[in-house]
């Protein structure tokens, strides 16, 4: 089998206001993303999805869609879309980085050999290790306090069990959001929070140990992106478990957190860690070195979520029942992309056993979001 031609599409999808993610690094309201459709001389395809966010990952829709278009397609036409270590070969031989680009060709090449194979994409990683039906937790905007402790409500309603909430903004303004939702949601449910790189250690510190009542459960990339010094500082001076996220894209990263010691956690995802494949490999790795792993999320559509799923689904290191992730993307959009939608209740997400990643991209609604 080989890769014949590939086929970008811009597109974008706004999102549900009650759902407005808000952050140091600003609103997300509207996602701006590229579908990538592979094509082979055997008439079967695959689909991938690139999510990126300029001011985090560094990638735009129309920067992704230029490299795309000009390097990383052309590298694998005629390459075996099965042969996954040749596809990242390629890809890496190309471009550095542009983690979100790889990660969609290389998805829509996992969905290309498990329809080859009829056989879902968790089975080729290795088969199921939990069930298909994952709990996940919610990401909290950064909110004034009221309408924080409002929108908490509605969730503890809804069926969450863990809330996630956005601080790295001032500290008196994080405190204060944190305490609403704790009294909103009461003591027994876990409260995680995710400063997105935007507090210094010493501010990280401060605001952690001021909300030792609050009983923070989780303590997600408090310091800027980079300096594995600080986030280690925080994992000494403070009690909560330590997550990396927004300072660990690739395998390189993830040694040195491993080095510095600067987490208990680190999140990974197939957009940020530039494929599947590749997000395995560091799962794999930290499991070695006793740190365990969750899923992080960009608000995925779908054929995103699907390849973030079938991840978890696989690989024991994944440690979602301790630490719920993020996978509720599509539901946070007003429009769903896949002609099969996976199926999203409150906090569960549950995918298939269809082959490939199980996702079928309804291309009229895609032609009615296109962006041009």
């Amino acid at each position: 089998m080989k890769i014949t031609h590939i086929e970008v599409t811009p597109v974008r999808i706004p999102v549900k206001y009650a759902k407005h993610i808000v952050s140091p690094l600003g609103a997300h309201t509207v996602s701006e993303y590229l579908l990538v459709r592979v094509g082979t001389d055997v008439d079967i395809e695959g689909i991938g999805e690139v999510n990126p966010m300029p001011v985090w990952s560094g990638e735009s829709v129309w920067s992704a869609q230029e490299i795309l278009n000009k390097l990383l397609a052309p590298s694998v036409i005629g390459a075996d879309p099965t042969d996954i270590e040749d596809i990242d070969r390629r890809l890496d031989k190309c471009t550095r980085h542009n983690w979100f680009a790889k990660s969609a060709i290389e998805m829509a090449c996992w969905d290309i050999s498990g329809k080859a194979a009829n056989k879902p994409v968790y089975e080729l990683l290795g088969g199921a290790v939990r069930p298909l039906t994952v709990r996940c937790r919610f990401s909290l905007g950064a909110y004034e306090a009221e309408r924080a402790r409002a929108r908490a409500v509605e969730l503890v309603e809804e069926g969450f069990t863990t809330i996630k909430v956005k601080v790295g903004g001032p500290a008196g303004k994080d405190i204060t959001r944190i305490r609403a939702v704790r009294e909103a949601i009461g003591g027994e449910l876990d409260l995680t929070i995710d400063a997105n790189c935007g507090w210094d250690a010493d501010t990280a510190i401060h605001c952690v140990n001021e909300m030792a009542d609050c009983g923070i459960t989780l303590n997600e990339q408090p310091t800027p992106d980079g300096d594995y010094g600080a986030l280690a500082r925080v994992r000494r001076e403070t009690t909560p478990p330590v997550m990396a996220d927004d300072i660990c894209f690739d395998m390189i990263h993830a040694q040195e957190l491993i080095r510095n010691n600067a987490c208990d956690l680190i999140s990974v995802y197939p957009g940020k860690n530039g494929g599947i494949r590749k997000s395995k490999a560091i799962v794999e790795f930290a499991a070695a070195h006793g740190i365990k792993c969750s899923i992080g999320s960009n608000l995925e559509w779908d054929v995103g979520t699907a390849a973030m799923a079938h991840l978890v689904v696989a690989c024991p290191n994944m440690c979602v029942e301790e630490f719920p992730g993020d996978m509720l993307g599509p539901d946070y959009h007003e429009v769903r992309i896949a002609k099969n939608p996976i199926d999203i209740q409150g906090p569960l997400v549950t995918i298939t056993e269809r082959p490939g990643l199980g996702v079928d991209v309804d291309w009229d609604v895609v032609k009615e979001c296109r962006l041009s």
